[in-house]
């Protein structure tokens, strides 16, 4: 299904019946991402899972974005839906599009899931991000295929799960360059972590043991910001833990979601 929002089109599927529930994903990814986790959800909550603007099923404008912008989306996303209160768990660019919407409109978010996250972006990282984005354009995104699965899973699971592998790949080739390059502007200029102790939404941060991206250090920092925040570390899982670690990320997901 597709909504219009804010001058482009939006993909987004809805599955489950119960509370709302806004699943976002990460950046070379789409809402596919989070089927592992659809078992678990559907019998207690109305999901809501979308393709971020750039990605798979929804419009690529070429141009920088901005995550104000990509949260912007997903309010537009949820008005048009009519849908007043949702909880939100977001994975990698996921979880900074909802860091950014608890900030925004702490009145329409209830339980906060931030995976495999970060709150700012350190200036040494510039060049890498500018970099990304250069080889995207000039080479495509099957570039970024190879490097990119190296960092999202642990070399175990890709050896023992190559279709898995081979699925999320098709994934990163198939994100639009547009998208990919708009996308990587704004976690290049993300710059939240000051703001994050005026978050009020009870929130659950969760990372991988052996996330070289977004590491276990970075998590601390963010559950330490936040006031309340509980942190949950998964072994032996990488950037995609609710892939990786399915099960395990399942539990800790439900359990936070319908704690009373």
């Amino acid at each position: 299904m597709k909504a219009r929002v804010n001058g482009i089109e939006l993909h987004y599927e809805i599955s489950g019946s119960g509370p709302w529930l806004t699943q976002s994903h990460s950046l070379g990814s789409d809402a596919s991402m989070w089927r592992a986790q659809l078992a678990a959800l559907e019998p207690h909550f109305s999901v809501l899972r979308y393709d971020t603007r750039g990605h798979g099923g929804s419009d690529a404008p070429e141009g920088e974005y901005s995550l104000a912008g990509l949260a912007g989306d997903v309010l537009g996303l949820l008005d048009a839906l009519g849908i007043e209160r949702t909880h939100f768990c977001g994975l990698s660019m996921g979880g900074m599009i909802g860091q950014q919407l608890a900030l925004q409109t702490p009145r329409r978010l209830g339980r906060l899931v931030l995976a495999s996250t970060a709150s700012r972006t350190p200036a040494q990282a510039g060049p890498l991000w500018a970099e990304r984005i250069r080889i995207a354009r000039e080479q495509g995104m099957a570039a970024h295929v190879e490097a990119t699965l190296a960092r999202w899973f642990t070399a175990p699971y890709r050896a023992a799960h190559p279709d898995v592998a081979a699925a999320i790949g098709a994934l990163i080739r198939a994100t639009p360059v547009a998208g990919y390059c708009g996308c990587g502007a704004a976690i290049a200029a993300l710059d939240l972590h000051d703001q994050l102790a005026a978050l009020r939404a009870p929130t659950l941060v969760i990372v991988g043991a052996e996330d070289p991206g977004t590491p276990p250090a970075m998590a601390r920092e963010i559950a330490a910001a936040i006031p309340g925040a509980r942190l949950e570390v998964l072994a032996q899982a990488s950037h995609l833990c609710n892939i990786e670690q399915a099960a395990a990320f399942n539990r800790l997901l439900l359990d936070f979601l319908l704690e009373a």
